[in-house]
């Protein structure tokens, strides 16, 4: 198995706040770029992309994404490597989906790649959700072998998200611990989604200044904030991570203690559903940039 060195916030060459890049919005992102570099509205500003809808062969997709690698900074975010699975050995899916993945990141060398610290395959079948683990002994493991075995096929360290909770399951530990553990053993980061980690706490009571305060600083390498929606039928209980509305201000307001605990950290903004105009995203994501250079936690 290749060595791989211990991820470490530290060594981040990524800061900013940015946006997870829409076909739709191509245009309007590299417009900013045609005004030059060193501008106002570009200032702090990188995309991510999720990694599964690069996996094609030529064509428009991987045309504009290398024009947006040749002036901003790129982050890789997977959703469907479903590190937790129970596996024997890796299933021919996970296997394609990896020499896919692996190839992409070789090509574009993004600042950052990351994946969810959950499940969504079993032998061969494919559930297209996030799934989030039973905290116990065994379920870590899976989880430890699903992020090396990414990892070695990709020949560098990952970020792993926070899932979102809608049950509370019977756990042998706290999420926070649950994770910290995942990267302590495989030398992995965090990516610490604002917005999972509020809806979890709707969701299930989960205390969210005990999770940070549980979390190591130097492990998180990235932020997500994102929209969430109410479920139809339980909407006063159940609160879904849609990503189909703007940034709840619940969720700034966590933000700000986020930032405070664990210090600035490149921030992303995610629409996936009732994607806005691009001047509309940059809005909301000029609010995140606003918090990390203008606190008392900015970046310096």
């Amino acid at each position: 198995m290749t060595h791989l060195a211990q991820f470490d916030a530290k060594q981040l060459t990524l800061s900013g706040a940015g946006i997870n890049l829409k076909p739709q919005h191509y245009e309007a992102a590299l417009s900013l770029a045609d005004k030059g570099t060193h501008n106002e509205a570009t200032s702090g500003l990188w995309f991510e992309v999720h990694t599964e809808n690069y996996f094609v062969q030529g064509g428009p997709r991987l045309h504009y994404l290398q024009a947006i690698a040749d002036n901003f900074p790129l982050s890789f975010h997977g959703v469907a490597g479903s590190l937790g699975s129970f596996t024997e050995k890796p299933a021919e899916l996970t296997s394609r989906h990896l020499a896919q993945v692996s190839g992409l990141v070789k090509h574009f060398n993004p600042v950052l790649v990351s994946e969810h610290a959950t499940w969504s395959t079993s032998q061969h079948a494919y559930f297209a959700d996030l799934l989030p683990l039973p905290r116990t002994q065994q379920a870590l493991n899976c989880l430890c072998e699903g992020i090396e075995r990414y990892q070695e096929a990709i020949g560098r360290t990952i970020l792993i998200e926070n899932p979102t909770n809608y049950l509370d399951f019977i756990s042998e530990m706290d999420e926070a611990d649950f994770l910290m553990e995942a990267v302590n053993r495989t030398g992995a980061g965090l990516l610490i989604d604002v917005n999972n980690l509020y809806l979890s706490y709707r969701n299930t009571a989960l205390d969210p200044q005990q999770y940070l305060a549980a979390l190591d600083p130097a492990k998180v390498g990235e932020i997500h904030i994102a929209g969430f929606d109410a479920d139809p039928n339980f909407p006063d209980d159940l609160l879904i991570d849609s990503h189909a509305a703007p940034v709840d201000e619940a969720v700034w307001s966590l933000l700000e203690d986020v930032l405070k605990i664990l210090g600035p950290k490149p921030v992303l903004l995610e629409r996936d559903d009732n994607v806005p105009e691009f001047a509309e995203l940059m809005t909301e994501r000029n609010r995140a940039y606003s918090l990390l250079t203008e606190s008392d936690y900015a970046l310096q």
